[in-house]
Parts: C-alpha cells; sequence; structure tokens
C-alpha cells in the first residue's frame, strides 16, 4: 500500500474515457483517484452523481478525477447509461458522469493501491481517495468503509488547503476554510520564536513561541489557488 508522500504506482488501464496512463496522463495536474465497491449500487450511485455535479468545481483547482471499481468496462458503460437516463437524488438529475471510470476486473490497480480490505471485503473495494499532485506524489490518503458515503465538500477542502499549503509556505488549522487564519512553521527555538512574537510581523498573531498564525483573506488565497474563472460554475 503506499503511503503519502510516495510516488503514485503507476498502471495503465481501459476506463469508460479510453484508455489512461495514469499518472503520466496528469502531468502538472492534481488528481482524486477514488475507488468505489460496485457498479449498480445505490451508495456508489449517489457519490459518482455528486462528483459529476462537483467535476466544474474541482477543475477549477486544476484538479481532475478518476473512478475505479472491479467492475468490468461494459457494466460500467451500463450502470453510468443507468444514472443518465433513471436515477434523481438530492436534486440531480440526468447526470452523465464525463470523468473515467477505470474497469479493475483483474484487481490489480486496486491492490497495488491497497483499496481491497479483507476484514471489509475481500471481492470488492473499499471507498478510498487518493489525492495526488501535479508530480505524481500522493500528498493525502482517505478511506471509507462500503457503508459510508463520502463527504464531498471534505474532499474540495483538502484540495484546497494541500494548494494554499504549497503556495503559502504554511500549515492549516483544524476545519481550516479559506479566508481563515493559517499556521506559521513552528521555529527551530523558543528563542527565535520570541522575537518574532516581538517583531509582530504584519498580519501574524502569535498565541506562544510554538503557535503562529497569520492572516489570509479568501481573496488571496483563491487568487492564487484557482486556475479557471467562475465562468460556467
Amino acid at each position: 500500500m503506499p503511503r503519502i508522500g510516495d510516488p503514485a504506482p503507476a498502471f495503465t488501464a481501459p476506463t469508460t474515457q479510453g484508455e489512461i496512463n495514469f499518472p503520466a496522463d496528469y502531468q502538472g495536474k492534481w488528481v482524486i483517484l477514488f475507488s468505489h465497491p460496485a457498479d449498480f449500487t445505490p451508495v456508489c450511485t449517489t457519490e459518482l452523481m455528486t462528483f459529476a455535479s462537483m467535476q466544474q468545481q474541482f477543475a477549477t483547482y486544476n484538479t481532475e478525477l478518476v473512478g475505479l471499481s472491479v467492475d468490468g468496462l461494459y457494466s460500467h458503460i451500463a450502470w453510468l447509461r443507468t444514472i443518465k437516463d433513471k436515477i434523481a437524488f438530492r436534486g440531480l438529475k440526468d447526470v452523465e458522469i464525463a470523468y473515467p471510470v477505470i474497469e479493475d476486473v483483474s484487481m490489480e490497480v486496486a491492490k497495488k493501491y491497497g483499496m481491497i480490505m479483507p476484514g471489509e471485503d475481500s471481492t470488492k473495494a473499499v471507498r478510498a481517495v487518493f489525492v495526488v499532485d501535479p508530480q505524481g506524489t500522493i500528498r493525502a490518503i482517505i478511506y471509507y468503509p462500503l457503508s459510508l458515503g463520502r463527504n464531498f465538500d471534505e474532499l474540495l477542502r483538502v484540495v484546497k488547503a494541500l494548494q494554499t499549503a504549497d503556495h503559502f509556505g504554511v500549515a492549516t488549522p483544524a476545519d481550516w476554510r479559506p479566508g481563515e487564519p493559517v499556521i506559521l512553521s513552528a521555529p527551530g527555538s523558543a528563542g527565535t520564536a520570541e522575537e518574532r512574537m516581538r517583531g509582530r510581523m504584519d498580519k501574524t498573531h502569535c498565541e506562544d513561541w510554538f503557535f503562529c498564525t497569520k492572516e489570509l483573506t479568501a481573496e488571496e488565497v483563491e487568487s492564487a489557488i484557482r486556475t479557471t474563472s467562475d465562468a460556467g460554475l
């Protein structure tokens, strides 16, 4: 199973949008690679529809979506057609899944990414999420059991927080959203921090020598990490 900071394991696979070579085909982009347990299942259906409804939002932050299950390509295609033709969920209907969904009947990709957890199910992938950066490095991993649908606002928040941390050289606190203070890196010593506290850098506040925050407006963050305009959202 790959870990945070590792290169994303490479593979070539057929998908509903043609063959992909991962992560090479996505060089220069962020990617959310996610697995679902099976086609024609209700929780997975709600997740694919929600991802589809947010695809343009993720694209605004230079982020592509790639799905996977251990079903075959014809099953994927039939399921996605059924979703578009018949399924309504939370006001979503006539939803077309335009991002690729990987065929992985052999479970080769799922096993390579540690998506098969026998204690949960030996023949289905759990709900795994891998956030991969533009250099092909795994930056975040989130796992959910088969019975629990994912929180998609959180997945978008993770992307924004990672990009903010990279761009500004900061960390983000619990429940951070753009517009809230960010965390400055801890200094090498208490003495160095005390000097920083006395200096009171612009927009910086220190609770103690190890705990300093900095104000970043939502406009500053969004301007730095957005890659497209709001047009069409």
